[in-house]
């Protein structure tokens, strides 16, 4: 009879070429939100993610993280995973034979409708309103860069969406990669335990989040604004709009038009 991959209650079993410690902190859950990462380092994992808000979740079983071992997967008795660009340059470039394998793999276990993505700086902008939609779904599958990056044939392949944090270069997507996570797992049910709170936050509404105060109510000639104090929940509202507007107006004045082109 052929191996298949079967599900043991909220337990799941992937292929792998290494055995695994039964008795792992973070297996990989049936039926939750789940980030299979495919990298290089899977010792930086779950890095932050291990701690606080996201690290309670993860050992509460309300989101999975499985990380997949590129160099399992490489070529020959190195387990290489790079070669020279062809055209010539600098650098090395991940093979297309070894990520492919690699993503093979990943996609045996991966949740059916997870989206595989590969963190890259040509990528579209990683924004809010993506978060939403990746921790409405049932997971990610994402592909750490290094060195020059990946073969184009890759992508190609598999229809792989490139997603950026900014304009700048990351020396892997590791980072990237937990940043992803982070922004996905904090809005999944039962996470940050007062759901309200991403409500009002930065990108919720197309404008940046207004200022915060806490006590106490002067420091160093620093006054909290009086409005904040008055009880009348009415101002309140008004001054954090008008905050926000203000803020974004300023900062970002792309988000700003596309929230006044949104009011119109």
């Amino acid at each position: 009879m052929a191996d298949t991959t079967r599900s043991h209650g909220r337990k799941s079993i992937r292929p792998s070429l290494q055995p695994r410690d039964l008795l792992t902190p973070t297996p990989v859950l049936a039926g939750v939100w789940t980030a299979q990462v495919i990298t290089l380092l899977p010792q930086a994992f779950p890095g932050v993610l291990a701690e606080s808000l996201t690290g309670r979740a993860l050992r509460e079983g309300l989101w999975s993280l499985d990380t997949i071992d590129l160099r399992e997967f490489g070529e020959g008795r190195h387990r290489n995973v790079d070669d020279t660009p062809a055209g010539g340059g600098a650098g090395m470039v991940l093979r297309a034979d070894v990520m492919g394998r690699a993503i093979d793999t990943a996609r045996t276990a991966a949740r059916p409708g997870a989206p595989l993505v590969y963190l890259s700086p040509r990528g579209i902008p990683f924004t809010q309103a993506r978060a939403r939609s990746l921790a409405a779904g049932p997971g990610v599958t994402l592909v750490c860069g290094r060195f020059e990056g990946l073969d184009q044939r890759v992508i190609d392949h598999y229809g792989i969406e490139e997603i950026s944090l900014g304009d700048f270069v990351l020396t892997g997507g590791e980072i990237a990669a937990q940043a992803l996570i982070d922004a996905c797992v904090r809005l999944l049910p039962g996470v940050l335990g007062n759901e309200a709170s991403t409500e009002e936050e930065s990108f919720a509404d197309g404008l940046l989040e207004h200022p915060h105060y806490t006590r106490p109510a002067e420091w160093r000639g620093h006054a909290i604004p009086e409005v904040l104090t008055s009880g009348d929940h009415g101002k309140v509202a008004r001054w954090r709009r008008e905050m926000s507007e203000r803020l974004t107006a300023d900062r970002r004045p792309d988000l700003w038009r596309a929230a006044r082109k949104a009011d119109e």
